[in-house]
């Protein structure tokens, strides 16, 4: 079984996002980046399918510059047997997915696994249109999966409940929590890192179909006022007065 995990480079979930040039671009300046928390349980699913009897490859592929390197080879350290960085800066969720499909088309593989999305901007798009422009299927917020023979079942929440789907292979498929547990590198992953194949490719020119105005931080949280549980005339008064909730 041949299969391509799509990884991204975000800000650790730990960094303090600010932005420079009238807040129009971010700034990395001090920022450590690890690989997208959502991606890495899909490339820990990956791994677990080829050692546990799937007798294949995992491949790891990211839409990146040079900075993205580390993160790649944090990649190949958990148990992917290779790696390609498509070169150049990602701009939106079209521009991504085009590349990974272009390169996906030529190499035949029999699963593409994502993370259901990248915490930076959380847009949920690239499966989606992975799917559509291979003309397979997708399934995003995969909760759980197995492959069985040429099948994989995928299980996902669903308002209320749970959906349980079954898909000829290839299929994309777009993990979240539940699908495999993040795997920590040990010293041999991270010596025998150096020598897996590792291939940098040019992008396809492709059509911006977005673009970024400006950037703003969440307001602030509010004062909380405390009240006494006794005193429900008062809490009553504020929700009407200050909280304007009735």
């Amino acid at each position: 079984m041949k299969i391509l995990v799509c990884i991204s480079n975000v800000p650790d979930t730990t960094s303090k996002i600010t932005f420079t040039n009238n807040n129009s671009e971010f700034n990395n300046a001090g920022i450590q980046f690890i690989i997208n928390p959502y991606d890495e349980i899909a490339l820990s699913k990956a791994v677990d399918l080829v050692n546990g009897g799937a007798n294949g490859t995992v491949t790891v592929i990211n839409v990146g510059d040079v900075t993205t390197e580390p993160t790649i080879r944090k990649a190949l350290a958990i148990g992917a047997d290779q790696a390609v960085r498509i070169n150049t800066t990602p701009y939106d969720a079209w521009f991504v997915a085009n590349q990974i499909a272009e390169y996906a088309k030529a190499h035949h593989f029999d699963l593409i696994l994502t993370g259901q999305e990248s915490i930076d901007y959380n847009g949920a798009q690239v499966p989606a249109m992975l799917g559509e422009l291979l003309s397979i299927p997708s399934v995003s917020i995969a909760k759980k999966l197995t492959i069985e023979g040429n099948e994989a079942t995928i299980e996902r929440e669903i308002e209320g409940g749970k959906e349980v789907l079954t898909a000829n292979l290839p299929v994309v498929v777009g993990t979240a929590e539940g699908v495999a547990e993040p795997k920590i590198p040990n010293m041999r992953g991270i010596m025998g890192a150096r020598s897996k194949p590792f291939e940098i490719i040019e992008p396809i020119p492709v059509e911006a179909l977005t673009s970024f105005s400006y950037y703003e931080t969440p307001a602030t949280r509010g004062k909380v006022k405390l009240i006494a549980e006794s005193d429900i005339n008062e809490l009553v008064n504020l929700l009407h007065t200050e909280a304007k909730v009735i």
